[in-house]
């Protein structure tokens, strides 16, 4: 299994805690109760006879107790999804028959990303479908993208090798303080810390992720995701409307999408417009880090964009 620290740079100090994301009237998981037959593939919520649930739908809300909390004794398969999705609709239902197949071993967790933005946001996800697999509280492995019948039924099995065991990672004290501060919404306290280690350590790639996760929540906040993104729609020659559209795709785990969205923006413009456009594509690729193949693939079409 990969190292969970390449998977995802929002995992590389430890656990997530996402308690912060609690609305003050949690809604409430949909599970639903043990059927007599196994579930048809495609239908969240569904439960395995006699051996609990298999597949559960969460929210922002239920994530902490739903996945993390669950993950200390039963391994959880998240699925990042949309309705838009169409290789998602190949994948999910895929998922949800391992998961009745599974006998309650191991517990699907779907998760609409249309439905909850600052989970795709705190997971860092640029595409969809994207599969993590949390275990003890902590990630063990992660795929993006459809994968045959076989392959995932053997990185299930790897998963459930890795039942029970707590994956440690180094953890540093100055981007634990400033990731306290992002997820509890003080983003000037955030940007105070991640700068501070910039300071100290120029290269570090994570303060350079949370300083860009900081600029991308101000950038967004009060905005109306569904009007921004008509707006941006319907005024194509709007570079500021074409940069928050890109924002908002990115929080929404579309983030291929903004980056095509601002290549686009920079091959029709010239001049101020078109380096605040090149400027603006950079700070969303920090947030992903090189490794991410988006990125490499966005960084080549801005490159030819470009020349």
């Amino acid at each position: 299994m990969s190292d969970p620290r390449i998977t995802s740079s929002i995992f590389t100090r430890g656990a997530v805690d996402l308690s912060a994301l609690r609305p003050s009237t949690p809604t409430p998981a949909r599970s639903a109760a043990p059927t007599q037959a196994g579930p048809p593939a495609g239908m969240p919520g569904t439960a395995t006879p006699g051996t609990g649930v298999a597949v559960i739908d969460v929210t922002e809300a239920t994530f902490q107790a739903e996945v993390l909390e669950r993950s200390l004794t039963t391994p959880v398969v998240i699925d990042f999804w949309a309705e838009w999705c169409e290789p998602c609709k190949q994948l999910s239902p895929l998922l949800e028959q391992l998961a009745a197949e599974g006998g309650g071993a191991w517990v699907l967790a779907k998760v609409d990303v249309e439905a909850n933005p600052r989970l795709a946001q705190m997971f860092q996800i640029q595409s969809i479908p994207m599969v993590y697999a949390v275990v003890g509280g902590r990630p063990v492995d992660a795929f993006a993208g459809v994968v045959p019948e076989a392959h995932l039924r053997q990185w299930i099995g790897a998963v459930l090798k890795a039942g029970g065991v707590t994956v440690e990672a180094p953890g540093d004290p100055r981007l634990d303080e400033a990731d306290d501060a992002l997820m509890s919404g003080d983003l000037d306290a955030a940007e105070a810390a991640y700068r501070k280690i910039l300071a100290e350590t120029p290269a570090d790639a994570a303060a350079e992720a949370g300083l860009a996760q900081v600029g991308l929540a101000r950038r967004v906040g009060g905005a109306d995701p569904a009007a921004a993104l008509a707006t941006a729609d319907a005024t194509p020659d709007d570079v500021e409307a074409q940069l928050l559209a890109a924002d908002i795709e990115v929080l929404s785990g579309q983030a291929e999408a903004a980056y095509a969205r601002l290549v686009a923006v920079v091959r029709r413009t010239a001049g101020d417009d078109r380096e605040k456009a090149r400027q603006h594509l950079v700070s969303l690729f920090s947030i992903a880090g090189p490794d991410d193949p988006a990125v490499g693939k966005a960084r080549r079409a801005l490159a030819s964009a470009l020349f």
